[in-house]
């Protein structure tokens, strides 16, 4: 605690000294790498072999299952929670935004991936890719409470996928926990626990993974434990907006999640590694974070600046530290702790980048700054649908710190942006601007990229943003049988892949 206000004090004295001499400027212009990219008139080549994809996610693109978010999406359309938060782009818990706008057929099929894999697959071919990564639904393989074995019905649904992806040279790419799990996994156990935090969570999620391994290796090699555990955390346990819907009062409270969700990767782990040694394959398995681009609103405030870095260390670096150190340490509480066989099991380090945050402290309550998706004073600052700022360096500096910290590949797994507009001038530009800020981590800040994985191939489901948030290569016109139409952003990214490279008159 004298810490804490030691700190402050610290901060009140330089805050008002920096202002005093420097006049209250407001943001100081951040330093960038040099580099020497664009005095060479050639692409921008990338290594043989490098992944070019794109993502879904089976409860975005796919029928409905019965998981926690299909209960959470009917239970918000019946009451008609059809609200958002106060700016684009933030949630109002227990809503999903325009809901109630859609069909039924649209809230059931969301993006008709299920009908239209057949020809998605064969347009990401076409496009010259050569990943695709999906999940894999917990609920859609375990339906009811009490199976002891997969649905062979679900089992035979992701054999046909599966088998379809590698027909068109696409390497699948699965996620075995994508922010869903079957619906009966939060019935309340005997001591009233739910989720992650019943008695037989670990149990029941090793039958999944026991099933997965068992129908998938050595079909599947690539693999995600884990999609952004942060951001499942904090909105399903401390903002509310995602199933449980819970807010806790901090991170320390939710821990127990925390711990479950380690220790799930473990399992998983060691399961499919187990699993593929067995059968003479190989399995490169990791978990992928939700990365942002923290930066203090006004630069010469020390707090500001303070409580961005902690933000950061929270965020982005603490869920993957804990398994590159085995030890979990969670940013300004007294969690400290060793977790059983944690250390080292990761293949790569999964990175998924969309933008930057700004963070406004205040300095009467420093645990609570305000956090800005965009700088409302930057006229010349571009931002997406969602009021996402777009910040491409930050990429860089996201992929180099990775690489310091962990010395392992890493694998881009999701980038991307929203927008709506039929000639996607902004995504465009998105994604020639942050493919070169790859090839920089690559070639020039000794990142070991070997992915670049695009979010997404078509519009779909954007979780409490509803159908609204279109982040698409692919137009889906979705009351009219899903149908798909190409933005000019596929003819680039394809360009980009059948090359593996930047071209130099994208530069």
């Amino acid at each position: 605690m004298r810490k804490a206000v030691l700190l402050l004090v610290l901060a009140l004295a330089a805050t008002a000294f920096v202002a005093a001499t420097q006049g209250g400027a407001h943001r100081s212009p951040l330093l960038v790498t040099p580099d020497a990219s664009d005095a060479s008139p050639g692409p921008l080549r990338f290594p043989d072999h490098f992944h070019w994809g794109v993502a879904i996610a089976g409860q975005q693109a796919e029928s409905q299952q019965p998981s926690d978010w299909t209960a959470f999406e009917e239970d918000a359309f019946r009451n008609g929670r059809f609200g958002t938060g106060p700016t684009p782009g933030t949630a109002r818990p227990g809503h999903i935004h325009d809901l109630g706008k859609w069909s039924a057929k649209v809230r059931r099929e969301k993006a008709g991936f299920e009908t239209h894999y057949p020809d998605d697959l064969a347009l990401a071919q076409s496009l010259g890719l050569n990943a695709f990564r999906f999940s894999i639904e917990w609920a859609r393989l375990f339906p009811r409470a009490g199976l002891r074995e997969p649905d062979p019905a679900g089992v035979a649904y992701y054999k046909a996928l599966v088998a379809a992806m590698k027909a068109h040279g696409l390497t699948p790419f699965a996620t075995l926990f994508h922010y869903t799990a079957p619906a009966w996994f939060f019935e309340p156990d005997a001591t009233g626990r739910k989720g992650w935090e019943r008695q037989d969570a670990l149990a029941q999620w090793q039958r999944y993974v026991d099933a997965v391994a068992a129908n998938f290796v050595p079909d599947i090699t690539q693999w995600c434990t884990l999609n952004e555990p942060m951001v499942y955390l904090y909105s399903g346990y401390i903002e509310g907006t995602y199933p449980p819907l819970e807010r806790r009062a901090g991170v320390e409270q939710a821990a127990p999640v925390i711990r479950a969700l380690l220790r799930a990767h473990v399992a998983a782990y060691r399961t499919l590694h187990r699993v593929a040694a067995e059968r003479h394959a190989q399995a490169n398995v990791g978990i992928t974070e939700n990365t942002l681009a923290f930066e203090p609103l006004r630069d010469w405030a020390p707090l500001d600046r303070l409580t961005a870095q902690s933000i950061d260390q929270a965020w982005n670096w603490d869920f993957l530290d804990a398994i590159h150190t085995g030890r979990l340490k969670l940013e300004n509480t007294g969690i400290d702790e060793p977790v059983a066989d944690l250390k080292g099991t990761e293949d790569y380090v999964g990175i998924n980048y969309y933008s930057r945050t700004y963070i406004k402290s205040d300095l009467l309550h420093p645990g609570t700054p305000e956090v800005l998706l965009h700088d409302p004073a930057a006229t010349n600052e571009p931002f997406n649908d969602l009021g996402w700022a777009s910040y491409p360096h930050g990429f860089y500096l996201i992929l180099t710190e990775a690489a310091k910290r962990y010395a392992r590949p890493i694998y881009v797994l999701e980038n991307g942006t929203a927008d709506g507009a039929a000639d996607d001038v902004a995504r465009q530009a998105f994604l020639r601007q942050h493919v070169r800020e790859a090839w920089l981590a690559r070639e020039r800040g000794g990142a070991d990229v070997r992915s670049y994985i695009h979010w997404s191939l078509f519009d779909n489901f954007e979780w409490a943003d509803g159908f609204e948030a279109r982040f698409g290569l692919v137009a889906v016109d979705y009351e009219n049988n899903f149908r798909r139409t190409p933005r000019p952003s596929a003819k680039l990214f394809s360009d980009i892949a059948h090359a593996n490279a930047l071209p130099a008159t994208m530069r």
